[in-house]
């Protein structure tokens, strides 16, 4: 018998997690990034809380050294936990649907297949922190820091401008497309003043996202998809292009576009907006 891989391992329990919440139906895998399909948000699991702030703050307080308060698959949805330091916590697979976290630090935390739609985490400290299959659809994360973290999550049509994602790996998880293929994905996102330095977004999904301003020196963008995506005044230093989808992205006004790698080797080059 053949036990599956790690990655496989959580998708079998996300799966499990969805056909067990009320309103949830699970989603076929070919759609396994589009968790939205077969979902009413407008039950309990995603509109209400089973604790309070005074509640988390009590639970935590009482933590002895070096636990971990698990809020896996718990509801916190609507709570106001701005500046809050939850950085002894675990939050995959719970449902924090607008929440606010503004200023919160959650360096380090596990937020795989948590659901944070329209969560308010503007500044938040998201450090080194785990994001795979995360939904974040019009989320706010503006100036957040997401330095090294693993982002794998669905932000569409989420507000992040001035991001950190520095170091981050938002690439595909291509070891186990069956289950449907993770990665970040920003279509419509405003990434404007965002950095990118130096992070993985090897088949990245950016499509129509605005990157005005953004910093992508030195970032691995190799076979992502950017059709309509803004790059006016967007540093590509060093910026790996090979394979990368353009068309209709406006490239006219890219910043230091000389310096950038395998620009040559990118999809659809012609059909780029250069005005």
């Amino acid at each position: 018998m053949t036990h599956p891989g790690p990655r496989n391992r959580i998708w079998l329990v996300l799966l499990a997690t969805l056909v067990a919440v009320p309103g949830v139906v699970a989603p076929g895998a070919a759609r396994a990034q589009d968790m939205m399909s077969g979902i009413d948000l407008t039950s309990d699991s995603f509109t209400k809380s089973e604790l309070t702030r005074a509640d988390l703050e009590a639970k935590l307080a009482a933590l002895k050294p070096g636990e971990v308060l698990d809020l896996s698959a718990r509801s916190l949805n609507g709570l106001d936990l701005s500046g809050m330091d939850l950085r002894r916590t675990k939050l995959q697979s719970a449902r924090i649907n607008k929440v606010k976290l503004a200023g919160a630090n959650l360096e380090g935390v596990v937020l795989d297949q948590a659901w944070a739609l329209d969560a308010d985490m503007t500044g938040i400290n998201l450090k080194g922190a785990s994001l795979f299959a995360t939904q974040l659809r019009g989320a706010k994360l503006d100036r957040a820091d997401m330095t090294g973290a693993r982002v794998a999550g669905d932000f569409t049509n989420a507000s992040m401008t001035a991001v950190r994602l520095d170091g981050a790996d938002l690439s595909a998880d291509e070891k186990n497309q069956s289950m449907g293929l993770m990665r970040g994905a920003f279509k419509s996102a405003n990434l404007e003043g965002a950095s990118f330095k130096g992070a993985n977004m090897a088949r990245v999904f950016m499509e129509f996202a605005s990157l005005k301003g953004a910093d992508l020196s030195g970032a691995n963008l190799r076979g992502s998809e950017l059709a309509a995506a803004d790059f006016t005044g967007t540093d590509v230093t060093g910026a790996n292009f090979d394979g990368a989808d353009l068309n209709s992205a406006k490239i006219g006004g890219i910043k230091n576009l000389a310096g950038a790698k395998n620009f040559d080797k990118a999809k659809n080059l012609d059909r780029a907006r250069r005005d």
